[in-house]
């Protein structure tokens, strides 16, 4: 039973989570202070944390149904190659396909069940929030084929997120709510495009057409990596200049060494993909490898530095409106 329940975990891709957990912990600290309603916040993060669970085992299951189709498809010659964090489960016959499929539809449906309940209580505008994130949820998978899984991901954890769990806990929209997702939405594209960086070789062999593959090569694509931490570091100022919150937010200016240590560490992998940077003490959490250090250190290093800078961000608007 154990071994299952981690089997599902590890499908579902589970180590994902804190970038919707500290993303949508921006929103609901920011809404909170505003009268926000605080168990309609909580049940929201319930919801999008189920939603964006049932996008990663889509992603996984419409990527193994194309895998399959290719006639030079070989199951030894992909599990000695691909990472282990997307189909291997599937290859090595650990899950079947019609599993994973039902496992991604009850995800849904429960984030289903929680949108009906909180349309019933807050209204016709969670309807169209919820719409904005079951469409990108589905078609993820296939946007990520067309160089547009950026965009998707901006569009999820930007508007959609902010606004929706704005609306949920203030029964209201408000522009502030989306001038505030940008920074956030920002540092959750930079742990993607770091992904698809890492992904260059395999996207290209299977097919898949993302923005970092549009360049020559892994260390070429890096120049988008340089200039979405630069923008993390600048758009702050528009949570000045709109008055949504006061010099405070500059705090997330003390992550800069670990955004520079990030892209030195993508330069050394796109030169030598198996190097494995050194563990520091601000680099943690780092917990399972799953059997990829160079991959996986990777990732955590893109994640943490989300959850750092989420954490500052959220601390900075209490510091603001208190």
């Amino acid at each position: 039973m154990l071994n299952q329940i981690t089997t599902i975990l590890e499908c579902s891709r589970v180590f994902s989570l804190p970038m919707t957990v500290m993303s949508w912990l921006v929103v609901f600290t920011y809404s909170s202070l505003v009268a926000g309603h605080v168990r309609y916040g909580l049940l929201s993060l319930i919801g999008v944390c189920l939603a964006h669970l049932a996008a990663n085992v889509f992603d996984d299951y419409f990527d193994y149904k194309s895998l399959i189709k290719q006639v030079n498809f070989n199951k030894r010659e992909y599990l000695k190659n691909s990472q282990k964090t997307k189909c291997r489960y599937l290859v090595a016959g650990l899950m079947k396909p019609r599993q994973i499929f039902g496992l991604a539809c009850i995800y849904l449906a429960l984030a289903f069940l929680i949108g009906i309940f909180l349309f019933i209580k807050c209204g016709i505008g969670v309807l169209y929030f919820a719409l904005v994130g079951g469409i990108l949820t589905v078609l993820y998978s296939f946007l990520s084929k067309i160089r547009l899984s950026e965009v998707a991901v901006a569009l999820a954890y930007g508007p959609a997120l902010f606004g929706g769990v704005y609306y949920v806990m203030t029964k209201t929209f408000s522009w502030d709510a989306i001038i505030l997702s940008i920074p956030s939405m920002i540092v959750t594209v930079i742990l993607l495009y770091i992904h698809t960086v890492m992904d260059y070789d395999f996207d290209i062999n299977e097919g898949h057409k993302t923005l970092a593959n549009t360049f020559n090569s892994r260390l070429d694509s890096l120049v988008i990596l340089k200039w979405l931490l630069i923008l993390a570091y600048i758009t702050p100022i528009l949570l000045c200049i709109f008055d949504i919150a006061d010099w405070q937010v500059f705090s997330v200016w003390l992550t800069i060494p670990l955004a520079v240590d990030l892209y030195k560490s993508m330069v050394d992998f796109s030169t030598d993909p198996e190097s494995v940077p050194e563990h520091r003490w601000y680099h943690f959490p780092m917990e399972n490898m799953m059997g990829e250090p160079s991959f996986m250190t990777r990732i955590y290093q893109s994640r943490n530095l989300m959850i750092y800078y989420s954490i500052l961000l959220s601390v900075s608007i209490v510091l603001a409106l208190i």
